[in-house]
């Protein structure tokens, strides 16, 4: 995702509005203890959910008890997410105009989102919303690949469907060194912590795959192979002991990064 250009990183940005029931319906949520790990420095229980989508992680905040904020720029997904959470404070905006006053959450938290973020407008406007000692966090839900038939599934599915940041070594490497806030002499933040949780998610061969098909690789995927794609998967799924016999878990790890805020 790295070695795309500006306007191929902003196609894949916006192309999940399209998506946005199927996304809401068949995304994941996140590992709880992920979710706690995340939260478990932060200095208050204000917390934002930036880059919020339909609002998979706005709800297991909510779950903790947090009192959430929740910022997202795409209408369809912004939709998505207050029909699910009626009672959850849902703003438009984004990681770089962010809609709430100075000092104003203890904590934000991104899932499966800082990656699109423009950091070096995005920090500092994510320092600005933050209280003193506060938390920036991102979450990732990635497959276990450590898994054989996991795989073999990344393997047929292609790297629209499962790439950068999907398995949990490219996730590792490429998030700390490439989406968090630098530190150096005028960082805002200190120094990242790293850890992974096991996790899952019911799953059946229809839909996993379409679970896959809300990828923003797949989303931009040329017609012809966004039809084949599907037909390889199902084959492969028909063709293992773990997933021939209908409903299966799928395993996956939330990995999470954190930052305070200096």
């Amino acid at each position: 995702m790295d070695q795309m250009g500006q306007g191929e990183l902003r196609l894949h940005a916006s192309s999940f509005g399209a998506a946005a029931p199927a996304y809401a319906e068949h995304r994941p949520d996140y590992a709880r203890a992920a979710v706690e790990w995340a939260l478990g420095c932060a200095p208050g229980p204000r917390v934002l959910d930036l880059g919020a989508g339909t609002g998979k992680l706005t709800a297991a905040l909510a779950a903790l008890g947090a009192e959430v904020s929740a910022v997202e720029p795409d209408s369809a997904m912004l939709a998505e997410l207050r029909r699910a959470l009626p009672d959850v404070r849902a703003l438009s905006g984004s990681a770089e105009s962010i809609p709430l006053p100075d000092g104003s959450v203890d904590a934000v938290l991104a899932g499966n989102a800082m990656h699109w973020f423009d950091m070096a407008v995005a920090g500092p406007e994510i320092a600005r919303v933050l209280a003193p000692g506060g938390v920036l966090a991102g979450l990732w839900n990635v497959l276990d690949d450590g898994v054989e038939w996991v795989a073999g599934l990344a393997r047929v599915a292609g790297s629209a469907a499962v790439g950068p940041r999907d398995t949990p070594a490219s996730w590792c490497v490429e998030t700390a060194d490439m989406h968090l806030p630098k530190t150096g002499a005028d960082a805002r933040f200190g120094s990242p912590e790293q850890a992974e949780f096991p996790h899952g998610q019911a799953r059946t061969a229809d839909s996993l795959v379409a679970t896959l098909a809300t990828r923003a690789g797949v989303l931009v995927m040329e017609e012809r192979e966004r039809e084949a794609a599907p037909a390889r998967i199902r084959a492969f799924l028909a063709s293992r002991p773990e997933t021939a016999r209908g409903g299966f878990t799928l395993p996956m790890r939330t990995g999470a990064l954190r930052v305070r805020r200096l």
